[in-house]
């Protein structure tokens, strides 16, 4: 019975997500989980024992997240069954981000469309780490499809993994690992001791949701003219190991794939330039409107991710 409240808390919990979203001037978890890491980071990211105080933040990170959680639900769970899945579900909505990330990409792709450019040089500000400033159509709808491919595991499909496995706590934990990873996961002087747990931590979470979320892209949508899924499975193996992270590369080859395009390529950050590596075949030039395409992908692999995990847990059911 625990698999199959999981399974109706996170069905609910994606409509929630479509319909609702993270309403603005309204408390959101990952907000708070960002003020505690600043926190930590401001007193804790000098002096000695850097890497010791990086893990020390995650244990307590993970605990304060999945142990709160844990509370509310269980009680929620104690008064009424009814009242612990939708208690769940609303809380599992606010670790995924379907309608969000929707919004953003869509707040890109509509400007471009309209030849407004320096609008959607700041929309696509919002959403990347990249410089913005001097980047053309091409180089805007590259980085929002990368955006979009990327975190629909990241975003949406991870934590939905582990809410499957361990309900709402799970799933909140995922999202503190991957918060932590944001903030401070990086490889520069300041970061790459304090932030090594960090980075750590989600590069193993994210290991199986990035890899799963990758082939069930390709799998369940269709490729454009001219291309067939066993091409694109066979771009996707080749391609995704060659990303700098060892899971973002899973969604933009599997995304670079089914759109017929290149992702990857020269990104400046803060004046300085990185060269990553290129995703897919160039068949065709990124266009604002394979920006919708992207959406669309996302869309139906948070579906068929869900569908998946139903059929996982009908099994497990059945069996148990």
């Amino acid at each position: 019975m625990i698999v199959l409240h999981h399974l109706m808390a996170i069905t609910l919990a994606i409509i929630m997500d479509r319909i609702i979203g993270d309403p603005r001037n309204f408390p959101h978890p990952v907000v708070y989980m960002g003020k505690l890491i600043s926190s930590f980071e401001t007193n804790w990211n000098l002096g000695k024992y850097r890497l010791l105080k990086g893990w020390t933040m995650m244990l307590i990170l993970i605990v304060i997240s999945g142990g709160v959680v844990f509370l509310i639900v269980d009680l929620a769970y104690s008064v009424h069954f009814a009242l612990g899945i939708v208690t769940e579900a609303w809380i599992i909505s606010t670790t995924i981000a379907t309608k969000g990330l929707k919004q953003a990409a869509q707040d890109v792709m509509e400007p471009l469309g309209q030849g407004k450019v320096e609008v959607a040089r700041t929309s696509l500000s919002y959403i990347v780490g990249r410089d913005t400033n001097q980047l053309d159509e091409r180089e805007m709808t590259r980085a929002t499809i990368e955006t979009v491919a990327e975190n629909t595991s990241d975003g949406i499909t991870a934590p939905l993994f582990f809410a499957f496995i361990g309900g709402a706590p799970f799933a909140m934990v995922y999202r503190a690992v991957n918060t932590g990873d944001s903030m401070v996961g990086y490889k520069n002087e300041r970061f790459k001791t304090f932030g090594y747990a960090a980075a750590k931590l989600d590069d193993a979470l994210n290991w199986i949701p990035s890899r799963l979320t990758g082939f069930l892209m390709v799998v369940t949508n269709q490729p454009v003219k001219n291309r067939t899924k066993r091409e694109c499975v066979r771009i996707l193996i080749r391609d995704a190991k060659k990303h700098v992270s060892p899971n973002s590369g899973w969604g933009e080859a599997a995304v670079a794939s089914l759109l017929g395009v290149q992702l990857g390529g020269k990104n400046t950050y803060f004046g300085q330039v990185s060269n990553r590596a290129k995703m897919g075949d160039a068949h065709f030039t990124p266009h604002h409107t394979h920006i919708a395409a992207a959406i669309c992908i996302m869309e139906r692999t948070v579906f068929s991710f869900t569908l998946f995990l139903w059929m996982i847990g009908g099994v497990w059911i059945v069996v148990t």
